[in-house]
């Protein structure tokens, strides 16, 4: 934009926290086909022009090959409608909640649907009452559906349509597309949707405690140093934060000693998220 920069950023939500955990300015093609202008703001002339999906693909595949134990992408509707951040995230068996709006398509029952005519197809029975974690005005519940969709070439994974219906407006919903292993439970996908919206408050935080957005750069790398200075100081806080909230119980053990399910409910309760 004339007077503002564009980054994409990728959180880490877990159980204790949520920070920053990636950053990359988005340029438009106007800058990147100018070179000259390029040079004069201190942009190397490495990267290409690319979009926001891919630049949230770069920084998913930095996350996942240093091994940040994360269960689940989550994202908002710009990557969710991209089908090869999908396809990628598949090929990782990755799992993921990605919102969709109603102009996007998903395969369903052997033929291409549009997801606005889905939502108007829901029927009004079987919803089922999920609470999607924690808000500042309280807990945030909704109604929940979900519709098996065209299956992904993994074995033992399944592809979901996933409906979010307000109990305010029961006409107001939301859209997202799911992908896991198909022992994944409704509740579970609901949960992941709440982490979602940790990324709003990464930003509100940071904003707020460590000058997230005071700046007024003009150059490349003075945008990438104040970024990313702000980034490691809200990970710090973070980090104390941590340090006073109640130590987690212990992963309990089955009869036939696995520790399965805590270790499912461990990475559930982490997730990588897009913005």
């Amino acid at each position: 934009m004339e007077h503002s920069q564009i980054g994409v950023f990728v959180t880490y939500a877990g159980a204790q926290g949520h920070v920053l955990l990636d950053r990359e300015l988005s340029l438009p093609q106007a800058w990147t086909d100018d070179v000259g202008r390029c040079e004069r703001a201190g942009i190397p002339p490495e990267p290409p022009f690319a979009t926001k999906p891919q630049l949230a693909r770069q920084m998913l595949e930095r996350a996942v090959d240093t091994a940040v134990p994360a269960a689940w992408v989550a994202g908002e509707s710009v990557y969710g409608e991209n089908r090869s951040l999908r396809a990628w995230l598949e090929e990782r068996s990755q799992a993921y909640v990605l919102t969709v709006s109603g102009k996007a398509y998903v395969g369903r029952a052997g033929r291409q649907w549009q997801v606005k005519t889905l939502l108007a197809m829901v029927e009004e029975e079987d919803w089922c009452r999920v609470k999607a974690g924690d808000g500042t005005k309280g807990p945030r519940w909704y109604d929940w559906r979900w519709l098996p969709l065209a299956a992904p070439l993994q074995p033992h994974w399944r592809r979901w349509l996933l409906v979010r219906r307000s109990l305010s407006d029961p006409t107001e919903r939301t859209a997202y597309v799911v992908c896991a292993p198909e022992t994944t439970a409704l509740a579970t996908a609901v949960q992941v949707v709440g982490r979602r919206w940790t990324i709003e408050q990464c930003f509100e935080e940071a904003k707020g405690e460590v000058g997230l957005d005071q700046y007024e750069v003009r150059s490349w790398t003075g945008w990438y140093r104040h970024i990313t200075l702000a980034m490691w100081a809200y990970a710090l806080l973070t980090v104390l934060r941590a340090g006073h909230l109640p130590t987690p119980p212990p992963l309990k053990k089955t009869p036939q000693g696995s520790t399965s399910s805590s270790l499912t409910a461990f990475k559930t309760s982490r997730a990588l998220v897009c913005r």
